[in-house]
């Protein structure tokens, strides 16, 4: 039986970035929030002294526990989907502050062509320009509109960089000068600019100096010990929701983290969503928590799980092209999207490769978004290129040339050798949506709890494989510039398809926003279209995945959406949209 609990004003699923941005500035503004975290409580004391590769990128303590809750996938409508079982394979947040304790931290803005993908390929190339089959749309709110929220989520993240000489305009500098110079940086710079390139530093959360934010929180200055990425920061100097918006809002008192609090579906009556249903996976009681208002900030396969389980908004049917719940998936994939590039191995150089962080690092944005001329090119988007030092802990880095055997005493003395002579330079890449990309229910598979697990089905076209040609073609080109002796330069082949693989925590769409409900699931607040009481905030909005890391455009979009749930709180139930939208 259900127990229902006392109602408070807002229920928030995830205490990730987007829960806990929505948190602190409702409680900051007097409203009571109660968080709902399927993860154990974590603080910035339990990370000290755990710079453990097996326990951490072995074993993956951080990640979701997928024995208990997944995703199926295949790439192919005409294919059953399997289960991913194993983290090595899905690297996804779990436990109090959610995927922002574990991330690396870099920290760009996307660029003001992805807000209006569709009106401005038109505008430049014509209809003819976008292929078969692409679904792409404008979001509905342009750069200029979202800028204001980019600016906040900087100043709160303690974002350390310089500007990008070709990115888009700044209201204002960010917060922190840019991390540490490398030799390693500087080769990649200086091959950059040989190039007619426009390198700048990457624009990083891992702060370069000790700050204290608008909040109060204060960051402290990066050490540079290199376990950035699967691990919580035990200095305090990665910017994560637990030292920055979480403690906002438990200073104020009036916010309430339950751990251990599994959501399974909004309760409401059609029209209003009433609070979630969740189930204490401690003791196995089930719970009702009303609120007057509901956020669903959770990964992107959490939210849309939760909208399709909960049966609000129609669903996406890749052979009518109708619905919007689950439309739209795209993402950086690791055999297609990012971490593939080109390795360098030096024979004179030597580089201090232990020493890094996770933003720490060189960029280009020359063949980002639009900024490249497409109308000869067989691919719309692009790419940005990039050196980043993350420090190469022991275990995890042993890279060798092609020719050297996988195992034995040659494997053995290149990878002592190569250690610290080798460098890699990659080019992650947009991904546009396509019709065939998409999230459902699976017919077959479920949850510990009985839930039909999340289904998703991903096909590459044809542009994607050759943006991410020319991307792998740029990185060779500079790392030959650098002067590296041998290269492993990775292949995308014609007939690449999704290998199942999750590594990232760059994945979008499944309640895509928009300027009107025809196309959308919510509007530029993130505000459902079809229950103006429920907002779904976070990656799930996003019509398609840029080239750039998301997280700060996460962030500026939450702060968008605390700004909407704030205004519908204070007129009583009145919907949060503009008046252009409300007209839409």
């Amino acid at each position: 039986m259900v127990k229902k609990l006392e109602k408070v004003d807002a229920v928030i699923v995830g205490s990730g970035w987007v829960g806990g941005i929505a948190a602190a500035e409702l409680t900051k503004a007097g409203y009571n929030v109660v968080i709902l975290e399927r993860g154990k409580n974590k603080k910035h004391e339990d990370f000290i002294g755990t710079k453990d590769e097996l326990r951490y990128s072995k074993r993956y303590e951080l990640m979701q526990e997928l024995n208990k809750d997944t995703i199926t996938s295949r790439n192919s409508m005409s294919k059953e989907a399997i289960p991913v079982r194993n983290n090595m394979n899905a690297r996804l947040g779990n436990h109090t502050g959610g995927a922002g304790v574990h991330w690396n931290g870099m920290s760009f803005r996307w660029l003001p062509y992805d807000f209006e993908i569709y009106s401005k390929t038109v505008e430049r190339y014509g209809k003819e320009k976008i292929p078969k089959g692409s679904t792409m749309q404008d979001w509905g709110i342009t750069y200029d509109e979202i800028e204001p929220y980019f600016d906040q989520f900087e100043k709160t993240a303690a974002i350390s960089g310089e500007e990008n000489p070709v990115g888009p305009p700044r209201s204002d500098k960010y917060p922190n000068p840019p991390m540490k110079e490398t030799p390693n940086i500087r080769l990649f710079t200086k091959a950059t600019k040989a190039l007619g390139y426009h390198p700048y530093r990457i624009p990083s959360a891992n702060a370069s100096q000790t700050y204290t934010n608008p909040d109060g929180e204060t960051i402290n200055g990066c050490v540079y010990c290199a376990f950035c990425e699967e691990y919580g920061c035990d200095f305090g100097a990665k910017a994560d929701p637990i030292g920055t918006v979480l403690k906002t809002a438990h200073k104020t008192g009036k916010m309430e983290v339950r751990n251990d609090a599994f959501v399974n579906r909004v309760s409401h009556d059609g029209k209003k969503a009433n609070g979630l249903i969740y189930t204490d996976t401690t003791t196995g009681e089930e719970f009702e928590q009303p609120a007057d208002i509901v956020v669903l900030a959770g990964f992107v396969f959490t939210n849309t799980k939760l909208l399709l389980h909960s049966k609000i908004g129609q669903p996406y049917d890749p052979k009518t092209g109708q619905g919007i719940i689950g439309k739209n998936f795209t993402g950086h994939f690791n055999n297609l999207s990012t971490y593939i590039g080109a390795r360098g191995f030096f024979e004179d150089k030597k580089f201090n490769n232990f020493m890094g962080a996770g933003g720490m690092g060189s960029s280009i944005g020359d063949f980002s978004g639009d900024n490249e001329d497409h109308t000869n090119l067989n691919y719309l988007h692009g790419y940005e290129v990039h050196y980043s030092q993350l420090g190469s802990r022991p275990i995890n880095n042993n890279a060798v040339p092609y020719d050297t055997p996988g195992w034995g005493k040659e494997f053995k003395k290149n990878s002592i050798k190569y250690y610290n002579r080798n460098l890699f330079i990659t080019a992650q890449s947009g991904f546009l949506p396509n019709k065939n990309t998409y999230m459902d229910l699976d017919p077959t598979y479920k949850d510990a709890l009985g839930n039909p697990l999340l289904r998703v089905t991903v096909e590459y076209a044809k542009q994607d494989i050759e943006r991410a040609k020319a991307g792998v073609a740029r990185c060779e080109e500079i790392m030959k510039e650098m002067g590296a002796d041998q290269m492993n330069v990775d292949v995308v082949k014609d007939d690449t398809v999704f290998d199942h693989k999750f590594f990232t925590d760059h994945f979008f769409g499944g309640a895509i926003m928009g300027a009107s409900p025809e196309n959308s699931a919510v509007n530029t607040y993130s505000q459902m279209w079809d229950m103006e009481n429920l907002f779904v905030v976070g990656g799930s909005s996003f019509p398609h995945t840029g080239n750039y890391n998301p997280t700060v455009t996460i962030g500026a979009f939450a702060y968008r959406a605390a700004e909407g749930m704030i205004n519908f709180l204070k007129e009583g139930g009145n919907i949060a949209v503009t008046p252009l939208e409300k007209n839409a």
